[in-house]
């Protein structure tokens, strides 16, 4: 990996939610867009797969099918839907996962996105918002740097739940030997304010 490409893990963590997304489509650009026609017995088998995991409550108020973002390769469909909560704007989101042409989820395939609300309703409740996450960043002692935070919601593969996700660049500097930096990031509970990670990053 470049070592640009780094310090947006950093941006690439942060919009990690915009892998696959050219975020939410207001441009003209966007809104001629193909829509993918997807057969209603296979979106109803992958509806009930999301449903297993957040309730028919969350899915029904929060998330919806994005048939823009949605492909068909071959005989697979990559599905892609939108998670979003008017109330809590900072939720703003993307699920994608593969099924086949019976609507069978392709679990080797990656699953992004779906927090377990319904066997764990306190991964869903979203108490912290952006400045009560700027703050608790503060309050542990994470320095200002040299240039602003990094600071962004999104879906942690590894802990499989949402997060905020805050990192600072303490040295930055790029030249003929290419991008030097480090700095440190935290990564804190949007639900109940713990930090779950703290960790240094360094490129050189």
């Amino acid at each position: 990996m470049k070592i640009k490409n780094l310090l947006l893990f950093l941006s690439a963590s942060l919009i990690a939610a915009f892998a696959f997304i050219s975020f939410s489509c207001t441009c003209s650009s966007c809104s001629q867009q193909e829509e993918i026609d997807v057969p209603v017995e296979l979106l109803k088998k992958a509806n009930d797969f999301i449903i297993s995991k957040t309730g028919k409550e969350i899915f029904d108020s929060y998330v919806s099918p994005d048939f823009v973002l949605t492909k068909k390769t071959g005989s697979t469909y990559e599905m892609a839907y939108r998670f979003m909560m008017p109330e809590k704007p900072f939720v703003d989101e993307l699920i994608h996962f593969t099924v086949d042409s019976t609507g069978r989820v392709i679990k080797e395939r990656e699953v992004f996105g779906i927090p377990e609300c319904l066997s764990n309703p306190s991964l869903c409740v979203f108490n912290i918002d952006e400045e009560k996450a700027r703050s608790i960043a503060k309050e542990l002692g994470l320095e200002q740097g040299v240039i602003d935070w990094k600071v962004g919601f999104l879906w942690d593969e590894t802990l499989k739940q949402y997060v905020w996700h805050v990192l600072n660049t303490l040295y930055e500097s790029e030249g003929s030997n290419g991008y030097i930096g480090n700095g440190k990031e935290i990564v804190i509970d949007p639900n109940t304010g713990l930090v779950l990670k703290e960790n240094d990053w360094k490129i050189r």
